[in-house]
């Protein structure tokens, strides 16, 4: 029998999946490498311009202030300029402004160019997100989201050990530090990156020459119904009335919490459990993004398949504070807290792309734009407070121990609301994806 030729969603999905996300997972490497290279420069750096532990926070915190103060007002931009505009500008001068930390020679220097580099990338992400939202239905979402956040474990992986690499073999090679070299290696692929983004990602279905007018009319007819479906946050304002869209500000800001304290300062526990070599460190701080990758792309297309989102994103966060406690417990077992750091990884690195498939089922058009870019700001203070109090902590007592416990108790609260506090229709949207999931 003749096989019909007639389009599926299954297949269109697959199609456009193929079309973009190679590009967009390789930019989201480096835009999470960019994040999380601090941490690994953090030995040298704060050797060569004489900062303390709490000045090293302070500078990671900047990062994220110019992050949070450019995030909202840039992601309104994207919806009225287009996302492949926007998303490349942003690549662009993140690459530039990375890049430029090879000319920082003082702390003030370092903050001002921290601050920089947050502010050039504001809106990266949330753009993306909002991008998802506008070329795959939502019962794909699990997955394609799962994907992107994929890169981000894939940058701890693979970044880790290159990262090891600089700082050991390239220190000292034309007179700079290491640590410089780092910054520029990671931050010049962004500029032609930002370069290929802007020549090849499409703004809307109708601008897709791939697809056939059949697919486009499929896709662009289940994406529109969705949106009619959806929830009252169509704009700005429209999201700050939709039940639970403050709760979902105030969860991310907790796990944000614990995902600044894995990226900003697993080298330095390794460090300090007795490890010295950066190769070594650099190889075993790619353990936690292992281990986060695996499990998100596991329970990425199992959420889709059954729909259970909350479900997974509270145990996932539990497993985070065990492993924060137990981080703390084997502080100077350099085995045991390698093994504590895997179940790190995996429930915290997997929880952030698990809790950004709730957002969109309650916020579309430019609701989804302003709404996914304010969340992530609220969540991104928690990259502000984190990194400050763990330096702190580490200041006054000469270990980062207690601080690993904080972060830990804000895990389980962070569980609590996700199985207390997120409102029911929330939760009874869950049946929906399930139904809409294709299998295979």
């Amino acid at each position: 029998m003749k096989e019909s030729s007639e389009p599926t969603e299954l297949s269109i999905v697959h199609k456009v999946a193929w079309r973009f996300m190679p590009l967009i997972m390789v930019c989201y490497f480096f835009a999470f490498f960019d994040r999380i290279n601090i941490g690994f420069a953090k030995f040298q750096l704060q050797t060569e311009l004489g900062l303390s532990a709490t000045a090293y926070g302070l500078g990671a915190s900047l990062f994220v202030l110019g992050y949070v103060l450019f995030e909202v007002p840039g992601n309104m931009i994207l919806y009225r300029v287009g996302a492949r505009k926007w998303i490349s500008r942003i690549m662009v001068t993140w690459g530039l402004a990375t890049a430029a930390m090879i000319f920082v020679t003082s702390e003030t220097q370092f903050y001002i160019a921290r601050f920089m580099i947050g502010a050039s990338e504001a809106g990266f992400a949330p753009g993306i997100l909002y991008y998802f939202t506008v070329w795959f239905p939502r019962s794909y979402r699990g997955r394609i989201t799962s994907m992107l956040f994929l890169a981000s474990a894939c940058s701890g992986l693979i970044g880790a050990p290159i990262a090891g690499l600089v700082l050991s073999y390239m220190d000292g090679l034309m007179g700079l530090g290491g640590w410089r070299w780092l910054f520029v290696l990671g931050g010049l692929p962004c500029v032609l990156l930002g370069i290929t983004v802007f020549a090849l990602l499409k703004d809307r279905i109708e601008d897709a020459s791939f697809l056939t007018a059949d697919e486009k009319a499929l896709l662009g007819a289940t994406i529109a119904k969705e949106h009619v479906h959806a929830a009252v946050g169509h704009s700005l304002f429209g999201a700050f009335k939709t039940p639970g869209f403050l709760m979902l500000g105030v969860l991310y800001f907790l796990i944000q919490m614990a995902s600044y304290g894995l990226n900003f300062w697993v080298p330095d526990l390794i460090h300090s459990s007795g490890v010295r070599d950066s190769t070594v460190i650099g190889a075993l701080t790619a353990v936690p993004y292992v281990f986060g990758a695996i499990t998100m792309f596991v329970l990425g297309r199992l959420s889709d398949v059954t729909g259970k989102r909350t479900t997974y994103l509270c145990a996932l966060l539990l497993a985070g504070a065990l492993a924060f406690i137990l981080s703390g417990i084997f502080d100077h077992n350099t085995v045991l807290l390698v093994g504590a750091l895997a179940l790190m990884g995996a429930g915290i690195v997997a929880s952030i792309p698990m809790f950004y498939t709730l957002p969109a089922k309650i916020l579309v058009g430019a609701g989804a734009a302003s709404g996914i870019a304010l969340i992530n700001t609220m969540g991104q203070l928690g990259g502000i407070v984190s990194p400050v109090m763990v330096g702190r902590v580490r200041d006054l007592t000469g270990s980062t121990t207690p601080a690993l416990y904080v972060i830990a108790g804000l895990c389980l609260l962070a569980a609590g609301i996700v199985a207390f506090g997120l409102p029911s229709t929330m939760r009874s949207k869950e049946t929906d994806v399930a139904m809409e999931a294709e299998v295979g």
